[in-house]
């Protein structure tokens, strides 16, 4: 039988894109027949401390030498002695959803300790599985990683099917444009530029929903609702939190545009889920965001610029025609996205090719 440990830090069911990731390809794994042993690994990642990482390592030793181990990138790159140590006994391969150095909000130094330790601890991989063609080439020019070390396996997606009658039809009956933002409120996906940019615009008819995980980052979290009271966007703007993946369904399938400021993407699901549901995107080029949202299904601008960012805004809320140019641009570019048993083949076919 295929045998592989799949190592988590935190909760695995923790609702972002990146344990989402790891919990379809959990299971794509075991459909496809494969044995996987899940390692929980412990809160506080990356910033364990010193319990957390000796109770890291001793789960990580208990996994048997014969059984390949994969890793989640939000624990490798900041376990580089336990790695460098088990790399002796053990076939690793890391699961990068984008280097933690490029994370928002870091110091300078904050950045270059994560870097420096990334780069140490991927050095010890057997193989490096990442979840786009831009962290691929980020790894490979600012990590020193040789190609052959890195694949790309695209998230999937559940094909959504975009009615005649949608919401995104119904959203102009009433004259008021309906924004969706999924993601946990983290400095990294730009709330703050979302707000201000949307600030400029209150002569317009829109309403704004947020869903996404608020306990991740408190200082994010009081930044928005700061925001919300210094522009006055109460009656505009909707915060949800984490929500079921029912709600977010109903979410997506009940709005009328796609808005995300994030200052930098590793892939981004939530956009990939906005195309598959037709909705048109307001997005920036941070990251991997270009490769995910073509140009034929959305608006792209620096990330960072909120004043770009609401000329994106105000052209497809005045200009219907061109939403729904964007609208099926968007249903045309899901066409090629993978749903998720593809995704789970390809990394399973990635994992065989170099299992020894």
């Amino acid at each position: 039988m295929k045998h592989i440990a799949f190592a988590i830090p935190g909760d695995i069911d923790t609702p972002t894109g990146g344990y989402i990731y790891d919990r379809r390809m959990i299971q794509g794994l075991k459909d496809l027949g494969w044995q996987v042993d899940i390692v929980a690994l412990g809160e506080g990642f990356p910033y364990p401390d010193a319990a957390t990482l000796a109770f890291a390592q001793q789960a990580l030793s208990a996994v048997p030498v014969h059984c390949p181990i994969l890793i989640d990138g939000l624990a490798f790159g900041v376990m580089t002695e336990i790695v460098g140590q088990l790399a002796q006994t053990h076939q690793l391969i890391a699961l990068v959803h984008h280097p933690l150095a490029l994370e928002s909000g870091l110091s300078d130094a904050q950045a270059k300790a994560f870097k420096s330790s990334e780069m140490k601890a991927l050095a010890y991989a057997s193989h490096i599985i990442v979840t786009s063609p831009a962290t691929a080439r980020n790894l490979i020019a600012e990590f020193e990683i040789p190609p052959h070390c890195v694949s790309v396996v695209l998230p999937g997606t559940d094909k959504a099917q975009a009615s005649p009658d949608s919401a995104h039809e119904r959203g102009h009956t009433d004259g008021v444009l309906r924004l969706l933002s999924v993601g946990s409120i983290v400095p990294r996906k730009g709330f703050d530029v979302l707000l201000r940019a949307l600030a400029t615009l209150k002569d317009l008819p829109w309403s704004l929903t947020i869903a996404g995980d608020r306990s991740r980052d408190v200082q994010a979290s009081a930044q928005l609702d700061e925001d919300l009271d210094r522009f006055a966007l109460h009656d505009r703007v909707q915060l949800l939190g984490a929500v079921s993946s029912a709600v977010l369904e109903s979410l997506y399938q009940n709005a009328d545009l796609f808005v995300l400021a994030s200052r930098y993407e590793g892939y981004g699901m939530a956009f990939a889920e906005a195309l598959a549901h037709g909705l048109p995107v307001v997005a920036t080029t941070g990251g991997a965001i270009p490769e995910t949202v073509p140009s034929t299904a959305g608006i792209l601008v620096e990330p960072g610029d909120a004043e770009q960012f609401a000329q994106a805004l105000h052209r497809l809320m005045t200009d219907r025609q061109l939403l729904e140019k964007l609208s099926s641009g968007a249903r045309q570019a899901a066409n090629h996205q993978p749903d998720w048993q593809q995704s789970a083949h390809l990394f399973s076919e990635v994992l065989q090719s170099f299992r020894v």
